[in-house]
């Protein structure tokens, strides 16, 4: 008689490779659900069973908050539009829109004067 094939903490049925289920109290063997050989529970003992979590698979919400506060986007190039700046009259601007307020509600357009810098919304 063949015995699984043993792969980490995984047993396959020598007949058919079927993954075999783990062994319950209900008797001495497991049966393969596909050819229904049936394997020893003895070849379940002294298998070690380690597991690893990545760092991040399980992120606290304190984690995650920290992480978004210190992202840093650099070279962030954003499209120019013909729009007065009200602090110094300068016919061209940066701007950015963003869904600021409630999603059935319009965007807020974020301009910067490309002259000056100073910046001001528009709600649409």
């Amino acid at each position: 008689m063949q015995s699984a094939h043993k792969i980490g903490s995984l047993l396959f049925c020598p007949q058919c490779g079927t993954l075999l289920s783990a062994p319950t109290d209900d008797g001495p063997t497991v049966e393969c659900e596909q050819c229904h050989h049936l394997e020893p529970t003895s070849s379940y003992e002294n298998i070690e069973i380690v597991t690893h979590s990545h760092p991040d698979a399980f992120p606290s919400a304190l984690r995650q908050k920290r992480k978004t506060q210190t992202k840093v986007h650099q070279g962030k190039v954003l499209p120019k539009v013909s729009e007065k700046c009200p602090a110094c009259g300068y016919m061209e601007a940066y701007y950015e829109e963003k869904q600021m307020r409630s999603a059935d509600e319009g965007s807020t357009i974020l301009y910067t004067c490309v002259s000056c810098k100073h910046g001001w919304r528009v709600n649409n």
